[in-house]
C-alpha cells in the first residue's frame, strides 16, 4: 500500500506537467494560426499590378526638333496609335506596336508642311504610315528601360534604340522616351534636301505616352 501510495503521489506532478505541455502546445498552435491568418490578409491585400494597354492619345505626344538652314524648328505628329502591353511588375515583357500618320506632320507653316508630304520627304500618299515594333526591353534601373525594335518609314525597316522612363500617375502609366532619327537612312530629304548643311541629318524625337489600365 505504501508503495502504491508513493506511486500515486509521484504521478501527480507528471499529470500536471502533461497538462502544462498540452496548454503550451495549444497556445503555440493558436499563435501559429494567428500569424498564418495575418500573413494571408497581408498578402491577399497586395493585388497584382494592373496591366496597361490602351494609349490615351488625347494626352500623349510625339515631338521632334530639327536644324533647318541653321535654325531649330520644333514639330509634332498629331495622329498616332497602336497597341502597348505593359505590366510594371515585369517591364521586360512589355510589347509595343505603334503607328504614326505621316500626313499629320506639323511644323513650320503651310509651305513646309506641304513640302514634307512630297516625294522627296515622306511621300505620304504612297507611304501613309511609319511604324515602330519593339523586340527586346532591358531594365536599366529604377523605372528606366532600354527599348530596342524596328522602325519602318517609306518601306525601309531599320533597328532603333529608345531610352525610356516610366512612372505611375493616378490610375495611368506615363512613359517618356527619346531617340535620334537619322533621316537620310530613310530617304527623308532627297535631292537638294540631302545636304546636311541645309537640314541636319540627326532628328531628336521625344515620345510621351499616357497609358490606361486594361
Amino acid at each position: 500500500m505504501a508503495y502504491l501510495n508513493a506511486c500515486h503521489f509521484s504521478n501527480k506532478p507528471t499529470s500536471h506537467l502533461t497538462k502544462q505541455i498540452l496548454r503550451l502546445s495549444s497556445l503555440n498552435l493558436k499563435l501559429i494560426q494567428g500569424f498564418a491568418c495575418l500573413a494571408l490578409v497581408l498578402f491577399s491585400s497586395q493585388a497584382p499590378a494592373a496591366e496597361f494597354n490602351a494609349i490615351d492619345t488625347a494626352k500623349s505626344k510625339i515631338n521632334f526638333t530639327s536644324k533647318l538652314m541653321g535654325s531649330t524648328i520644333s514639330g509634332s505628329f498629331d495622329q498616332f496609335g497602336g497597341v502597348v502591353n505593359f505590366n510594371p511588375d515585369n517591364p521586360e515583357k512589355a510589347k509595343a506596336d505603334i503607328w504614326i500618320a505621316l500626313a499629320s506632320f506639323n511644323a513650320g507653316g503651310d509651305e513646309l508642311r506641304d513640302e514634307a508630304q512630297g516625294k522627296e520627304w515622306f511621300n505620304s500618299k504612297i507611304f501613309p504610315r511609319a511604324q515602330f515594333v519593339s523586340e527586346t526591353i532591358k531594365k536599366l534601373g529604377a523605372n528606366k528601360l532600354e527599348i530596342k525594335g524596328k522602325l519602318t518609314i517609306k518601306n525601309k525597316t531599320l533597328p532603333l534604340t529608345m531610352m525610356a522612363e516610366y512612372q505611375a500617375q493616378g490610375k495611368q502609366m506615363i512613359f517618356d522616351g527619346s531617340f535620334e532619327l537619322m533621316r537620310l537612312s530613310y530617304d527623308l530629304g532627297a535631292g537638294a534636301w540631302a545636304d546636311t548643311k541645309s537640314v541636319a541629318n540627326e532628328v531628336p524625337v521625344k515620345v510621351h505616352l499616357v497609358l490606361n489600365p486594361k
